[in-house]
């Protein structure tokens, strides 16, 4: 049912290791199987964009992150991009930001970069693997566990939506290749604890919604992008509700469900132990629940820490 997807995202994959040389298409449709003309065609249909226009929105994305990050001469980032030379970086970067690499070099400003894409879900790796009999491997996957972390003071920049209650409702209402791509122009301004793309969701009227974004440096005065703002919050204690590395594709649904099943179900009335040996129970332990002060994050990096969710207490 997905199969397409699943080619096209192979079709990525490839292209992002080959951004830097000749990414062409017919040696992009030998390593997938199929012709030129429907790797083309099939691209196109699911990405809602050339092959070229990608490769050369990922370059020029390289770019910026390489004149932001590095000392490198501009010439060496342009051929190191896979440009042909500085002037075609120069022309290419003016049309797309707005300034040349030299003027943003000089003063790094918010950009709206062009993050890979992802075109083949769980869910409909889900659907498509279980039609074809293959079964979900739950083997390796452990019931969600809790531990306390303190996550020091710190500037948030975000979206805080309203309406949305999710991942998937605050996209639907948000444009996700802008919202990240500026995010990820920013990361040389990033909180070390409160990551870029760090999640959560914030109470309205007595209702979580969702917001998305990115901490920052405690020390950071630059320019904040428009449709974003920035907020503080306090230092503070959290319980971080968690399962450790798993296989997103397999098991992204299934890890999800546990972990904020038992954070939103959590009662700090009843007597728990987190792996330290710290209690939480309200009676003999030392938390209450600390969100009227701080909002709830979520950490999602499946092949790295695993699934997280983190609410905030505070000391009895």
């Amino acid at each position: 049912m997905y199969h397409s997807n699943e080619t096209v995202q192979r079709m990525i994959e490839w292209l992002e290791q080959n951004l830097s040389g000749e990414p062409g298409l017919l040696p992009l449709s030998k390593h997938v199987g199929y012709s030129p003309w429907y790797c083309s065609a099939l691209f196109h249909q699911i990405c809602g964009m050339t092959l070229r226009s990608y490769v050369a929105k990922r370059r020029l994305t390289m770019a910026a992150l390489a004149l932001r990050d590095e000392n490198s001469r501009i010439l060496d980032v342009a051929l190191g991009s896979g440009f042909s030379s500085q002037e075609a970086l120069t022309r290419a970067f003016k049309e797309a930001f707005g300034c040349t690499p030299r003027e943003y070099r000089l003063s790094p400003r918010p950009l709206p970069l062009f993050v890979s894409h992802d075109v083949f879900h769980p869910w409909q790796y889900a659907q498509q693997y279980k039609k074809g009999g293959r079964d979900m491997s739950k083997g390796d996957l452990r019931d969600a566990r809790m531990r306390v972390e303190y996550v020091p003071a710190h500037k948030y920049m975000g979206i805080w939506d309203k309406v949305a209650t999710c991942y998937g409702t605050f996209w639907a209402r948000h444009n996700c290749d802008e919202v990240c791509g500026i995010i990820e122009s920013m990361t040389n301004a990033a909180h070390p604890v409160v990551t870029p793309h760090t999640a959560g969701w914030h109470y309205v009227n007595g209702e979580r919604h969702y917001f998305y974004g990115m901490g920052l440096r405690e020390d950071y005065d630059g320019p904040i992008p428009d449709g974003f703002e920035v907020r503080e919050f306090p230092g503070s204690y959290y319980l971080v509700f968690y399962h450790p590395p798993f296989d997103y594709m397999e098991d992204n649904g299934e890890v999800m469900g546990r972990v904020e099943e038992l954070a939103w179900s959590y009662d700090l009335s009843k007597d728990h132990v987190d792996p330290s040996g710290l209690s939480t129970a309200a009676g003999a332990g030392r938390f209450l629940w600390n969100e009227e002060a701080c909002q709830c994050y979520q950490r999602h990096y499946p092949e790295g820490i695993g699934y997280e969710v983190l609410r905030p207490v505070k000391v009895r």
